[in-house]
């Protein structure tokens, strides 16, 4: 049987793709193609995957999935510096290691990826996200658990295999006071059978690479991704499909930290039993348990965006009809030869826009003043209401992340039926702007006070080593082990800075006894019936734990003075004093709620205005310069920044025998006042270049023309039919109006 000639060929390809000019039908055959490799042949491809819905669908699941990373990733920080011992000022070094990468390559990448096959580099993007997952997942894999964590474990309880007396009373004396002890116990705290000190150094630089990779990813998954879904939709649809995708993706953090708390749940070495609960601050959650799932399903997710065309097919047709209209459509990135000139004459063209450079400004000091929320939130809300890591994860995504997802949902939808111009969507991300800085500004005033007080109390008993009652304790470098008094009221940092000489087991919990700083409620009892107690009873506790000199005066009894260890010697309990702040947390919550939703709400609008300034040969690459910009003034600094300020708030530092490790315990008044009057300023700014973006949009379109909406007139849209049936592209006569509706 003879062949098809290769006219005949193409006269099929027109008949199956009437919206081809002779001269187009080739290359665009190969632009509308579905799959890579082998699975071009696979008619399934071609069936499903060249429709817009598919790839919104697609698109957002991904976003969904790759959100979940860096919300993952923000929900264990504090973990993982408790693991490693890594400072909060180290790890905001870490973070910002996606954010070098994107720096250097995201407008590189964004110019030349968009000219190219944009859904084939981002699977490549999402692919390097997947390694991030595996490479953050290595530092557990190569240094287990840690010897704290085995350390409060039944099997290993800092015992271990030796079976030597020695060294049971040197590791039981560890976080106990050292006082009347021979000299054999100096240096317990950095006895480690069978181990040495292991440095967070090399678990730092494998964080910092799994960032610095996942950077590359992120750069060709937001640029490629945003340009070709806004080149790909008509105009009219643009608000409710992209708030569609912003939806799922805003359900992505939902699900990190949803993950995160499941998984922070559980002890870091799952196969032993630990003895504490995970409310203690010592508790070390399965951080490392994501990574693999998260990894996992990005693979999947890399594997399916790389199957969609270059350019939908409905995409061509509506060219074409503009053409048939005789409107002038203006080419798109990809039909465009990439060279260095070109690109940049395209910066230069970006530097001139004002509306895009005071959009891109106002973005940049909102971000900045927002980014340590995003990625301390966790951390803020374990230090100032006292929950625990799984509890913080679960309320910062399950609840705050969710208003936020429903309020780009409704505002896409909003935006679509009412269609407003641009100045509307300005000033309502002015409005948003205003109501972000008011909320900023509140949020120092949502502390609790029992939380201060309890900080303060320990930092009292820190300070205050020379006091009489662990004078000689030798508790420098007792690990962050915080136990209460049996009265409920005080809270130490340690069983050693309370003084306590020993310890038992009841009801398989720990009671530390004879704690010198801790007055003992029997002796006080008795002390209050003897005949002098009027004389003293306005000494407070600490002056009778401390025996503070300023107190005894010569008016005090002989008898408080002769018999003042008796009133000593009390028990103290594992963990913190308990605090109720649940009143003032769930006041933080509601407000950040509101936040969030109003925030959100000015994504899309934000959204739009971004890509309909720019010119679409330019598009793709203004969103990697506008991510560049964002590394190197925001993802870059601002964590680093806040590190700082975090960090500067520190009053307990972890210490190790060779370096300072992590903070275990910051003043929570000051971190909720710098932090956040500092976020404020920069919100700030940020709403005044808002206010240029509002002034500069006036003649902007954000939707197409009216004629353009209904598709014209009916006697236009006849003769768009006469046109397409005088070139062949049509067998009968088709309603452009009619196929525009089925869209």
């Amino acid at each position: 049987m003879k062949s098809p000639s290769k006219m005949q060929q193409q006269e099929q390809q027109e008949q199956q793709q009437p919206w081809l000019a002779d001269d187009d039908a080739e290359d665009a055959d190969a632009d509308t193609r579905c799959g890579i490799g082998p699975c071009k042949r696979l008619e399934f491809f071609n069936k499903y995957f060249a429709n817009k819905n598919t790839f919104i669908f697609v698109y957002g699941v991904l976003g969904c999935i790759y959100g979940s990373t860096y919300a993952y990733s923000n929900a264990t920080l504090s973990t993982i510096e408790k693991r490693f011992k890594i400072p909060s000022k180290v790890t905001g070094v870490i973070s910002v290691g996606n954010d070098i990468s994107s720096l250097f390559v995201a407008g590189l990448l964004g110019y030349y990826a968009g000219k190219g096959h944009r859904p084939r580099w981002m699977a490549v993007g999402i692919f390097c996200v997947a390694m991030f997952c595996f490479i953050t997942l290595l530092p557990h894999l190569i240094w287990g658990p840690g010897e704290d964590a085995l350390s409060l474990t039944l099997e290993q309880g800092g015992v271990g295999d030796s079976t030597d007396y020695d060294v049971q009373l040197i590791m039981k004396r560890k976080t106990l006071c050292r006082a009347g002890f021979n000299d054999s116990l100096a240096g317990a705290e950095c006895y480690s059978p069978g181990n040495t000190e292991e440095s967070g150094i090399a678990p730092a630089f494998l964080l910092f690479l799994a960032q610095f990779i996942s950077g590359i990813g992120g750069s060709l998954y937001y640029t490629l991704g945003t340009s070709y879904m806004d080149d790909n939709i008509k105009r009219s649809k643009t608000p409710a499909l992209v708030s569609v995708t912003y939806f799922m993706k805003m359900l992505g953090p939902a699900v990190g930290y949803s993950l995160a708390s499941f998984f922070l749940k559980v002890y870091i070495a799952p196969d032993l039993t630990p003895s504490i609960t995970n409310t203690d601050p010592r508790w070390l959650g399965a951080w490392w348990a994501g990574w693999a799932v998260l990894g996992s399903l990005l693979l999947f997710m890399a594997f399916l965006i790389s199957m969609f065309p270059q350019t939908m097919p409905r995409t061509i047709i509506r060219r074409r009809e503009a053409r048939a209209r005789g409107e002038q459509v203006e080419q798109s990135a990809s039909s465009e030869k990439a060279s260095l000139s070109d690109m940049i004459d395209t910066v230069k063209r970006l530097l001139k826009n004002k509306i895009y450079m005071c959009n891109t400004l106002a973005a940049i000091f909102y971000m900045f003043g927002f980014m340590p929320f995003w990625m301390y939130t966790p951390k803020y809300i374990e230090v100032q209401y006292r929950v625990s890591a799984a509890r913080a994860s679960f309320f910062t995504g399950s609840v705050g992340l969710v208003f936020s997802a429903f309020g780009i949902l409704i505002s896409g939808f909003v935006i679509t039926k009412f269609k407003p111009t641009a100045r509307c969507l300005a000033m309502w991300n002015v409005f948003v702007s205003i109501i972000a800085v008011c909320a900023t500004i509140t949020y120092p005033f949502l502390g609790c006070n029992e939380s201060d007080m309890q900080s303060r109390q320990m930092v009292l008993h820190k300070d205050e080593v020379q006091q009489a009652c662990n004078l000689n304790c030798d508790c420098d470098f007792v690990k962050y082990s915080p136990v209460c008094s049996e009265d409920g009221q005080t809270t130490f940092i340690s069983a050693c800075h309370a003084g306590c000489r020993d310890f038992a087991m009841e009801d398989n919990k720990k009671i530390f006894t004879d704690c010198s700083c801790i007055p003992s409620p029997i002796g006080a009892a008795a002390f209050q019936l003897s005949e002098d107690s009027i004389e003293v009873s306005n000494f407070s506790v600490q002056d009778l734990a401390s025996n503070n000199d300023s107190v005894l005066t010569t008016s005090t009894p002989s008898s408080f003075i002769s018999n003042l260890p008796q009133f000593l010697g009390g028990r103290a309990f594992s963990g913190p004093c308990p605090v109720d702040c649940t009143a003032m947390f769930y006041s933080y919550i509601a407000l950040v709620c509101l936040l969030k939703f109003t925030g959100a709400s000015g994504r899309t609008s934000n959204f739009l205005v971004s890509v309909r300034c720019v010119s679409e040969r330019d598009k793709a690459t203004s969103l990697g310069f506008g991510m560049m910009l964002f590394s190197f003034f925001v993802f870059i600094p601002s964590p680093i920044i806040f590190g700082y300020i975090i960090d500067s708030t520190c009053v307990v530092w972890g210490k190790t025998c060779t370096r300072k490790g992590n903070c275990w315990l910051y003043e929570g008044e000051s971190m909720r006042y710098i932090m956040n009057f500092t976020a404020a300023v920069f919100v700030a700014i940020g709403t005044l270049f808002d206010v240029g973006t509002w002034y500069y949009v006036k003649n902007l379109q954000i939707f197409e023309a009216n004629r353009d909406e209904n598709m014209g007139t009916k006697e236009e849209r006849e003769l768009i039919n006469v046109q397409r049936a005088d070139n062949g592209e049509l067998a009968k006569p088709i309603k452009v109006a009619d196929r525009a509706d089925s869209e």
